[in-house]
Parts: structure tokens; sequence; C-alpha cells
């Protein structure tokens, strides 16, 4: 018989770093989750990314069993990190604070590709010139987007 499930909590991670206290211990220990377990089993899945903030999507079922799917870092964090910045543009419209190329969009929509909204790697890659000017960031070069 399959398990009933309760429900979800999603939340970001940084990698090989999950520990009981706030935010993680919080959150699941309300849902009467097994913290410590979550954190081995996390931790052991994330060793090879240790740092980098990931997403990770719990599914808790009604017999306190837990499962999780870890997914790739948030566009906006693989932005920074390329572009050497701690954080985006306060005013991105007007003050741009990095540059980056058509190339390395390119890189980060194909790592993200299994988690975006998007059938082709050019729609892919749209998202993510998007989320880049937003944060102030401009992609030099020529696009090759086709219009």
């Amino acid at each position: 018989m399959a398990k009933q499930i309760s429900g979800f909590i999603k939340l970001q991670v940084k990698g090989g770093a999950a520990n009981p206290s706030p935010p993680l211990g919080p959150a699941l220990g309300s849902k009467g989750l097994n913290i410590m377990e979550f954190c081995k089993q996390f931790n052991g899945r994330t060793q090879d990314q240790p740092g980098k903030v990931l997403p990770v999507i719990i599914t808790y079922y009604s017999d306190k069993s837990f499962d999780f799917i870890v997914k790739t870092p948030p566009v906006a964090v693989q932005l920074m990190e390329i572009a050497k910045l701690k954080k985006g543009s306060a005013e991105p419209n007007r003050v741009k604070i990095g540059s980056i190329t058509w190339d390395q969009v390119k890189s980060i929509a194909e790592a993200k590709m299994t988690d975006l909204n998007a059938f082709t790697i050019e729609s892919a890659m749209s998202m993510v010139a998007g989320t880049a000017r937003s944060m102030g960031i401009t992609i030099s070069g020529v696009s090759p987007i086709k219009k």
C-alpha cells in the first residue's frame, strides 16, 4: 500500500551544511520529522557542492517518514558566482554592477534546464538573461536568441 502524503516543505539549504538550527529545525520539527536524519541524508547527497545554496523539496508522509529532491542552485546565485558579486544592484535600471557573456548565460541555462519552465535552450537563456537584467548585470556580445 502506498504511503499517504501529508505535505511538502520547500527550503533553501547550503550544500553539505544542513544542521538542526533555524530555519531547518523548526520547519521540520513542527511537522514531527526526524531533523537529524534529514541533515545526515542531505549532507551526504550534497557533500560535492559545499557552500552552494540548494533548493530542496521535502515530501513528508503521514507515518512521519520523508523523501526529498535536491534541485540545482538558483539562477541568481549562479549569476552572482560567475560575475563575482556579493549581491545584486539596488537600482538595476540605473546602476549596472557586473557583466557576463552569452556563453556563460547558455551554460547556466543548460544547468538549470531540468528545473526551468522552458522547452528550448533559447527560452531558458531568455529567462536567465531576464534575471541578470533585474540584478543589474549586463550581458556582453550579440544575443543568439531569435526574436
